[in-house]
């Protein structure tokens, strides 16, 4: 699996090199700056990239808004997306076209060396890897004046949280210590509940939800 990876850090960029190619990926580019990310997706046609948000000359989204515009020229590219910080609005931009392949995790998590390589793997697959503390900010940000959210018992809400971050059902059975039968109900009356379409596909379903919980006020 080939990986165009875009950091300026230059330790952090050569840490994910050797982390990648420990797990058998192949790094088409390791990248320093917009112009050098711009040109490695148009050429060099990735399966996935891992993108820093802030990248040089602008180091404000100049990584992000490369990556989005990589996305419009080639629809469905998947984009790992790694910030220092909770950024709504990048998350927002992020999933605004619908597509999967898409995630956005904090940079902490790339200490997590498996939970760091899942991720990339399922963006790589088509899938969706929402960092946890997005998914608790959407969640928070929704549920003061949201009643449908309200109407969701304890459990539902950890079982929308797992699914939001991208999680299959058999893995959200597999943290909560659940059988995937009672997972297929709690998702079934979650997405009753938030008057949501019903769907099989794990990555239409989290952007569903991602979409539901990101709505303005």
């Amino acid at each position: 699996m080939r990986v165009v990876l875009a950091e300026d850090l230059f330790l952090l960029r050569d840490g994910l090199v050797r982390l990648l190619e420990a797990y058998d990926f192949e790094i088409a580019a390791a990248v320093a700056s917009g112009p050098e990310l711009t040109w490695a997706l148009a050429e060099l046609t990735p399966d996935v990239a891992v993108v820093d948000v802030r990248l040089p000359p602008s180091h404000t989204d100049e990584g992000l808004q490369c990556a989005l515009r990589a996305r419009r020229d080639r629809p469905g590219l998947p984009v790992l997306v790694l910030s220092q910080h909770v950024e709504q609005l990048y998350a927002r931009e992020l999933l605004a076209d619908g597509t999967g392949g898409v995630g956005y995790l904090l940079k902490d998590r790339v200490f997590d060396a498996e939970q760091f390589i899942d991720a990339v793997r399922r963006v790589a697959a088509g899938g969706t890897a929402m960092d946890p503390q997005v998914i608790q900010q959407l969640l928070s940000r929704r549920s003061a004046d949201s009643k449908p959210l309200g109407r969701l018992t304890p459990r539902e809400r950890e079982v929308l949280e797992l699914m939001a971050q991208g999680r299959s059902n058999a893995a959200i059975a597999g943290q909560l210590v659940v059988t995937e039968r009672a997972i297929a109900k709690h998702t079934s009356n979650i997405f009753a509940k938030l008057g949501l379409e019903v769907s099989d596909d794990d990555n239409r379903r989290v952007l569903a939800v991602l979409a539901y919980l990101d709505q303005d006020r």
